[in-house]
């Protein structure tokens, strides 16, 4: 099957998180969606939609990017005009407490599986003159406390997005870097285990305090909605936005400044 219409491609579309809401809204403006997740079940209620191909994809996993790439490239003749990178990992602790094997393994989904990404897909992305949007955090310019590690990686992604904006202009790529703010999705129900403060932590005596709030309880009934999220992106990225993207703030309080600037 040969698509002939504009293509998308977005990483971690797994249900109750923002790149489903992407996909879904993608879908909506007639665009043929390739949703992706390492367990295809859990996008399994795209499937029923038109314009929406399923594909497995790990993006830690060469073997499975490249996968992908052959399975975009034999339906769409080699082109792919958007690529969302959206797949994250997140893991926060108290940086002296931090498990460093995981945090390796956050570093590999959110910094290095967004690179290998763009990497295997920019022939696809250049032939079309398309765009790349990567999903950075609001946390990376705040750094929380607590929040150091993941507060680095999606950092590092931002670095490294914004210098591919530059990279690949001449190329005719528009490249979109997204700080995300406080999104309703399942992050940190899928966070890379719970929460904990060790016994013996520095900061035992306010481990329920921490745990609170690196758990996403303090902020219940603040947070923004992934399909409002999803219709302001997919409208930038279509809509030819270059350079920054918007600063998604809900949820932080920074709405209200913003607002009052």
């Amino acid at each position: 099957m040969v698509v002939n219409k504009k293509t998308a491609l977005v990483t971690g579309s797994s249900e109750g998180g923002i790149g489903f809401a992407i996909a879904k809204e993608f879908q909506s403006r007639g665009i043929h969606v390739f949703a992706t997740a390492r367990n295809p079940d859990k996008v399994a209620a795209l499937a029923r939609l038109s314009n929406v191909t399923i594909l497995a994809l790990d993006v830690t996993s060469q073997v499975s990017i490249d996968a992908a790439v052959a399975a975009v490239s034999e339906q769409t003749g080699g082109t792919l005009d958007y690529l969302v990178n959206n797949a994250g990992a997140q893991y926060c602790s108290p940086t002296l407490d931090i498990d460093l094997e995981i945090a390796r393994k956050m570093y590999d989904v959110n910094v290095w599986g967004a690179v290998a990404m763009i990497k295997a897909f920019a022939p696809l992305v250049i032939k079309a003159k398309g765009c790349i949007a990567n999903l950075a955090s609001i946390a990376g310019l705040l750094r929380p406390p607590f929040m150091g590690l993941y507060a680095g990686s999606k950092s590092a992604l931002e670095t490294i997005s914004e210098t591919l904006k530059y990279e690949l202009k001449p190329l005719g790529v528009r490249v979109l870097t997204v700080n995300t703010g406080a999104i309703q999705t399942n992050l940190f129900a899928n966070a890379y285990g719970a929460t904990q403060v060790p016994a013996n932590s520095f900061y035992a005596p306010i481990s329920e305090d921490i745990e609170n709030r690196l758990s996403g309880k303090e902020m219940d009934g603040q947070l923004g909605k992934p399909e409002g999220f999803a219709k302001a992106l997919v409208g930038d990225v279509v809509g030819g936005a270059s350079g920054y993207d918007r600063i998604v703030v809900n949820g932080t309080g920074l709405d209200r400044l913003a607002k009052a600037a």
